[in-house]
């Protein structure tokens, strides 16, 4: 894996793995069910990725946006490709809605509806929540892919 997917946590994020990416729970919740989608090449450019990852790329939104639709019943969704600090190809997902979701307890505002998302004022989970979260979600993601 390269070091970007690393540094968002794999494997203790990891969510669902298919041949060319990974999805990985984004350890700062932007907001609730912020995700990583990470290609698993060493490309630094999206061009650079093979033709396939593109094909397999669209069934993976599919799934996200399902997903997350059932999870925290977003109103909008952004991807966001950044890659300034962390150079290889990810996308950050970022589901977004104007009132706050609740989960484990703990609220998640979407504080800069309905503007660009706020990455700044993410909420940063415990160990032990991040854990469930990661399974909570990752559930969602096999009992989809064993549905399709």
């Amino acid at each position: 894996m390269n070091a970007t997917i690393e540094k968002f946590g794999y494997p203790a994020t990891l969510l669902a793995e298919f041949e060319r990416w990974l999805i990985l729970l984004r350890p700062a919740q932007v907001t609730l069910g912020s995700l990583v989608l990470a290609a698993k090449s060493a490309a630094t450019a999206y061009h650079e990725l093979p033709r396939e990852a593109f094909a397999e790329q669209a069934k993976i939104i599919y799934a996200i946006e399902a997903v997350l639709k059932d999870f925290c019943t977003y109103e909008r969704i952004n991807y966001l490709m950044l890659m300034m600090v962390d150079p290889h190809v990810h996308f950050h997902v970022i589901p977004r809605y104007s009132e706050a979701r609740q989960w484990d307890g703990i609220a998640f505002p979407d504080a800069g509806w309905p503007g660009p998302p706020r990455l700044d004022t993410a909420v940063k989970l415990d160990k032990r929540q991040l854990q469930t979260l990661v399974s909570e979600i990752a559930d969602a993601f096999r009992c989809r892919r064993a549905a399709s």
